[in-house]
């Protein structure tokens, strides 16, 4: 659901910032997709962690870590 979302959202906004700025597409779709893929990272881990293939502090420690990076990707995704 975020993919189609962030999608929709980079595909929706117009070629120009407010102040007149271009817009790198490139880039935004490229940051658009590693938060994909940390976002899918996160879900595997959970699911080791729910079936006990990884021991659950050291999953927790993972997930805290990739929710760390996620939100630095999205910080920057907004600022482009």
């Amino acid at each position: 659901m975020n993919k189609i979302i962030m999608t929709i959202g980079i595909l929706a906004g117009v070629s120009y910032q407010t102040d007149g700025t271009r817009v790198d597409y490139t880039e935004k779709l490229k940051l658009a997709e590693s938060i994909n893929h940390i976002q899918d990272m996160k879900e595997w881990m959970k699911s080791d962690v729910d079936n006990d293939n990884i021991i659950t502090d050291l999953g927790e420690f993972y997930i805290e870590n990739l929710n760390e990076v996620e939100d630095i990707l999205i910080e920057l995704y907004n600022t482009k």
